[in-house]
């Protein structure tokens, strides 16, 4: 066999088992044991898809929690347009979009004591980053008691109950769902 036609050969079979074999293996693998996830982690309200648990979504409204800041293109939490803002450290455009964020939070939390927590300055590098650190959530509670006239023991008990501990605990920080929360508030909010 000629050197041209066993390479052609081997093209040939790798592209059909990698190209064709392997994701449909791990396609049915993946919905057998994880469908809730292959099916893209779905979050339903009353029979209506709201949003995924893993994709952030864009809340502005005061009586809500808000998410990270998304730098994807065309607008927030573009699924389609995954990335980050590649700004460096030392660029003067993220210190002007820092600063800009800052004086926001600051202008929409005026309750709100302590450090702006870097998470709700900074976007993930998806841009789609759908969870806060614990912290970031609690720095919020002023604006959403004073907006939803809630207790603040209630909403760092919700915040308390929504977050998720990494398993075993040395992988990762403490972690909550930002419209799962919003989720819980909404449901706190109609059993009251």
């Amino acid at each position: 066999m000629s050197p041209l036609r066993s390479a052609i050969s081997l093209l040939l079979v790798l592209t059909v088992l990698t190209g064709g074999v392997y994701p449909f293996i791990t396609t049915v693998l993946g919905q057998w044991w994880f469908p809730w996830q292959a099916m893209g982690s779905r979050v339903e309200i009353q029979g209506q898809v709201r949003g995924s648990a893993l994709i952030g979504q864009e809340f502005t409204q005061a009586g809500y929690f808000h998410g990270r800041p998304s730098a994807t293109a065309e607008f927030p939490y573009n699924p389609m347009a995954s990335g980050g803002s590649n700004l460096s450290v030392g660029n003067p455009l993220l210190t002007q979009e820092l600063t800009r964020r800052a004086q926001s939070l600051r202008h929409n939390n005026p309750q709100a004591t302590g450090p702006i927590p870097v998470a709700l300055l900074t976007a993930s590098g998806s841009g789609l980053d759908g969870q806060l650190p614990p912290e970031a959530a609690l720095w919020q509670i002023p604006r959403i008691a004073a907006a939803r006239h809630i207790p603040k023991s209630v909403l760092t008990t919700l915040v308390e109950q929504a977050t998720h501990y990494p398993v075993p605990g040395f992988i990762g920080e403490p972690v909550v769902n930002v419209l799962s929360l919003n989720q819980a508030l909404d449901s706190y909010r109609q059993s009251n």
